[in-house]
């Protein structure tokens, strides 16, 4: 685990150190003691940001997006926010999508026991089928969406570790986790802004290269 002063927290990411807080509070940089935060969290948040300081769509937009682009009506929003949002999809690149749409859940990271696989990977909406798809080779990381109000719950049920550099990722959310299932059967976009978001320059190529796919068939 590598430990970042949260000045040079800030100096990276071209922000004030009131904003690093306001990002530890909002679940995007993860806060280790007072005065430092963990470095892989930073080099995550710059990954996604892409030197941009956009703040990310809300949670029910962002899922509205995801919705939108694999074919879905998204009718948890109202016609008007419906047409508005399509308008925008319009107009962004994959990048920005990215960066527009990880208000989807609060990511956090772990290491679990090797014999809590696949009981782990049943209480999570998985995403791998979709991964595998896209080209990717399986792996032995776990990773998948659940409600917010379940994590500490599956924390502590599994004898998960919080590291940042961990095998496990949870992804949590408050959407309707039918929402999260159907979408993932739907095609690859919830899937290729996960991958986008990676650190692994392989993945988020992967990525990144379906989202372009599906905001080039989404223009049409």
């Amino acid at each position: 685990m590598s430990l970042l002063a949260v000045s040079e927290a800030a100096e990276r990411l071209g922000v004030s150190t009131r904003q690093i807080q306001h990002l530890v509070a909002r679940g995007e940089l993860r806060s280790l003691a007072r005065g430092v935060v963990d470095e892989t969290s930073v080099e995550r948040l710059l990954a996604v940001r892409r030197g941009s300081h956009t703040r990310p769509w809300a949670e029910s937009t962002a899922w509205a997006a995801v919705a939108v682009l694999s074919g879905r009506e998204a009718r948890w929003l109202g016609e008007s926010q419906r047409s508005r949002l399509r308008g925008r999809l319009r107009g962004l690149g994959s990048e920005e999508l990215v960066e527009r749409a990880r208000g989807r859940a609060s990511v956090s990271r772990y290491v679990a026991h090797r014999s809590a696989g696949e009981r782990l990977r049943s209480e999570l909406v998985d995403t791998s089928s979709t991964v595998e798809r896209l080209g990717l080779a399986t792996t032995n990381a776990i990773d998948g969406y659940l409600a917010t109000t379940d994590v500490k719950a599956v924390v502590s049920r599994h004898g998960l570790i919080r590291d940042d550099i961990g095998s496990v990722t949870l992804r949590a959310t408050s959407v309707d986790l039918d929402v999260v299932r159907d979408l993932v059967g739907a095609g690859d976009v919830l899937a290729a802004l996960d991958l986008a978001e990676s650190l692994d320059v392989r993945e988020r190529r992967t990525g990144i290269d379906a989202l372009d796919r599906a905001l080039g068939h989404f223009r049409g």
